[in-house]
Order: structure tokens, then C-alpha cells, then sequence
């Protein structure tokens, strides 16, 4: 059974790899480096801030800082633990994808994947009552991770399971974001 979901996961990713040309490769690599995002996200607190107030969107920041090392080194344990390598690292694979970045790092599972759906999740958890069309937050994950693919860093069982870990650790922190928060901020 384990080795079918394998298969089909690697066909996937030959699939969804092949589908990029050397005319995009460029923007991928722009998409995939967090860098890249910081006006996307500075515009974004700063709608947050004129919700909310800036002792709140310190606490949003903590939690999301929190939030975001949680995600991350849960990664790193499963990636030690399990050592797949990238396509882009395993000889059966990387003479016939295409491959634009080069990662020594395991793949399973996307960190990329897990910390944008875990923040997206927690942020739309907090702030949905607040802003009406949140809900396009999701699109980040969705495109940040599918450039790790289009890259030939990650699988798409990578990505999907490091959705799984986001929504899941993003879900937690929000209720205990829900327990602790100052009694003084509605919502």
C-alpha cells in the first residue's frame, strides 16, 4: 500500500514538474523566497493594525512567532526521522525532472507547506469575523508551496502533509491564542 502512494505521488510530481518551462523559472524562484513576501506581509499587518491596535498585533506577532518555530522543528524532527530525499537529491529521479534549486535537506514534509497553512490557518481563525474576504489567505500556501514542486525540492505528498501539520498546529495555537487572550480585545 505504501509503496502505491509513493508511486503515485512520484508520478504526480514528474506530472506537476514537467508541467515548467525555463521562461517561468524565475518567478518560481522569486515565489519560493520568503524575502519576496515581506511588502505582501507588511501590507497585511498593517491591515491588521487598523483592525486591531498595535498591542494586539504585538500579541498576533508572538503567537505567530511561536507558532512558526513549533511548525518548523516538528519539520525538521519528521524530515531526520524519515530522510526522504528531494527529488532533486534522489538519482532515480533527478536526470529526467526538472530541477531549478538544489536543497541538501530531506523533503518529508514541506516546511514551506507547513509553516504558510499553519500561519494562514491561525490568522484566519482569529481575524474571519473581522475581514470579509480572509478566506484568499489560503491562496499563499497553495502557491508558496507548489513552487517547491515546480523547483523539484518537494513531492506533492510533502506539501500535503505539511498542509495537514499547518491546519493542525495553526488550529491548536489559536485555541490556546483563545484561552490566553487579554480579556480587553473582542472577537
Amino acid at each position: 500500500m505504501l509503496e502505491k502512494i509513493q508511486e503515485l505521488d512520484t508520478n504526480l510530481f514528474v506530472y506537476l514538474n514537467g508541467l515548467g518551462s525555463e521562461t517561468y523559472d524565475k518567478l518560481w524562484l522569486i515565489i519560493t523566497n520568503q524575502l519576496y513576501w515581506t511588502p505582501l506581509f507588511l501590507l497585511m499587518f498593517y491591515f491588521i493594525y487598523k483592525k486591531i491596535g498595535g498591542k494586539q498585533t504585538l500579541y498576533l506577532l508572538l503567537f505567530i512567532a511561536v507558532l512558526i518555530a513549533f511548525t518548523d522543528q516538528t519539520c525538521n524532527l519528521f524530515k531526520h526521522t524519515f530522510e526522504r530525499l528531494r527529488p532533486c537529491n534522489n538519482p532515480e529521479l533527478n536526470t529526467f525532472i526538472r530541477v531549478v534549486q538544489v536543497r541538501k535537506s530531506y523533503s518529508f514534509f514541506s516546511g514551506h507547506a507547513a509553516n504558510t497553512m499553519a500561519v494562514a490557518t491561525f490568522l484566519f481563525l482569529v481575524l474571519k469575523s473581522r475581514f470579509k474576504y480572509l478566506g484568499f489567505i489560503f491562496l499563499w500556501p497553495l502557491v508558496f508551496a507548489y513552487s517547491r514542486i515546480y523547483l523539484g525540492l518537494h513531492f506533492p505528498g510533502d506539501i500535503l502533509a505539511g498542509y495537514f501539520f499547518g491546519a493542525l498546529f495553526g488550529s491548536l495555537i489559536y485555541l490556546v491564542y483563545r484561552k490566553l487572550k487579554p480579556q480587553y480585545f473582542p472577537g
